[in-house]
């Protein structure tokens, strides 16, 4: 390995450093607590090492929101190809299940964790990666809609909003531990079994 090649692993390494040390704090001291001066004592740095790679905790978190939303995406293509557009619209779901399930830290920066949305404006663009995820789901829909599916509305917005929701609502509730009260370790299970019956309500209702 030459000189520019071991120099730019070793960028890419302390990259991958500040934003683990960043993503811990965001999570355990929220956004406005963290400090670009905590973050670098963490990994026993000075700031101005990571001012080197970024120029405040912004950037920070948009560099991490967008690892996550990229990360989301690629679940999502797993089903892109189903042509049915309500299976694929349950394979969607599914794919968001499996995402929040799997990573569930990330899940909480990307949709729990309080933060500015200015924070993630930081390149002079709106909020780019959560409206790619979000038209993945209203493309879905409107094709649901022009298949057959979903004759009491035209609203896909609308209509994807109610779905997003509710899926955030579940999968809420289930990475907070609110679904300890049932006592029975069948978490995962009753999250998927309510997918379910929510799927067969919105097919004969929306």
């Amino acid at each position: 390995m030459g000189i520019t090649e071991r120099k730019e692993r070793e960028r890419e390494e302390m990259r991958d450093l500040i934003l683990q040390a960043a993503q811990k704090l965001f999570l355990t001291q929220g956004f406005e607590k963290t400090s670009i001066r905590g973050i670098a004592e963490a990994i026993e740095y000075s700031p101005a090492t990571i001012y080197l790679y970024y120029k405040d905790k912004n950037e920070l978190l948009y560099s991490l929101h967008e690892a996550a939303f990229l990360k989301l995406m690629h679940e999502f293509r797993e089903v892109g190809a189903i042509a049915d557009p309500f299976e694929r619209l349950t394979g969607l779901g599914n794919q968001y299940i499996k995402f929040a399930i799997e990573n569930p830290e990330l899940y909480d920066l990307m949709f729990i964790m309080d933060a500015p949305m200015e924070a993630l404006e930081c390149r002079d663009e709106s909020w780019e990666d959560g409206k790619l995820a979000f038209e993945a789901l209203t493309t879905t829909i409107e094709g649901c809609i022009r298949g057959g599916y979903f004759k009491e509305t035209t609203d896909v917005q609308n209509a994807a909003l109610t779905i997003w929701s509710f899926m955030h609502g579940l999968l809420s509730i289930y990475l907070k531990k609110r679904m300890d009260m049932f006592g029975d370790n069948r978490e995962i299970e009753r999250i998927h079994e309510s997918f379910a019956l929510f799927m067969k309500i919105i097919k004969s209702s929306l």
